[in-house]
């Protein structure tokens, strides 16, 4: 499990937060007096004009970076969201969809769909959090697959019922094999290091301005840091749509649970 999976499902996402800024403010604040006190403000403003130039263009750099992580890791948790409820749509498919079978493999199906949707709540929601598939829930699916395969429409209507019922165990198959995928290792190592480097160097750069106002730039740069680390953190939360307090809920599964005992 990488170290930000790690640290999202042992430490509540409130204090995480507190955390990660605090860490961010204490490099900023802690650099700041730093450099104040080996270097006079009125040294560093020599420098002002260059260094606004090239600030911007690593504000710009960065900016873009961190907008384009962010949009990215929200339409990942929200894809992942879309095939939870895609999901156990097709489930609710395949219980309204037994009754074109004999009785006695209907009840079959039925009782097979119930334990696995159970099991998909119960346990596998738990195991997604550490990044992981749940062996019941898979035991329960092999359970599934082979009451289909072992059966033998008798008629036509029962046929078309049994080819439809096929096309839909396929897509659950594909749909929880993503939302496996989804529960994985997240945004590559190299991605992070750029991201934590970006940030670090983007607040770094605005210790070296000079400013006799020492009180208003701690703050703005204080006010930097805080939403870098925000971005950061939101990132990281959304990275991993299964782990931490910002997650994906079993509500739409539990709705079929329920619509199985009706």
């Amino acid at each position: 499990m990488p170290l930000n999976q790690w640290l999202l499902f042992y430490v509540p996402s409130s204090i995480l937060a507190i955390l990660v800024i605090g860490l961010f403010l204490g490099v900023t604040i802690g650099s700041l007096f730093m450099v104040r006190r080996f270097i006079p403000f009125h040294k560093l403003k020599t420098h002002n004009d260059v260094a606004g130039f090239i600030f911007s263009t690593i504000g710009v750099i960065y900016a873009v970076l961190l907008a384009f992580m962010v949009i990215v890791s929200w339409q990942n948790f929200a894809r992942a969201d879309r095939n939870v409820a895609q999901e156990a749509i097709c489930i609710e498919d395949l219980y309204r969809d037994s009754t074109g079978f004999p009785p006695v493999f209907k009840n079959a199906v039925r009782l097979a769909l119930r334990n696995y949707a159970s099991a998909i709540v119960n346990d596998e929601w738990t195991t997604l959090a550490v990044g992981k598939r749940s062996e019941k829930v898979q035991a329960a699916s092999d359970i599934i697959w082979d009451l289909y395969t072992s059966f033998l429409p008798e008629n036509e209507s029962q046929a078309i019922f049994f080819e439809q019922s096929v096309v839909k165990l396929n897509e659950a198959a594909e749909l929880r094999r993503e939302r496996i995928l989804a529960a994985g290792p997240g945004i590559p190592p190299i991605l992070w290091v750029v991201l934590l480097s970006g940030g670090l160097i983007t607040i770094l750069f605005t210790i070296f301005f000079g400013t006799e106002n020492f009180i208003a730039q701690l703050i703005m740069s204080s006010m930097l840091s805080t939403l870098v680390a925000l971005s950061l953190f939101t990132i990281m939360t959304l990275d991993f749509p299964f782990t931490g307090s910002v997650t994906i809920s079993t509500d739409t599964f539990r709705t079929v649970l329920v619509h199985f005992k009706l």
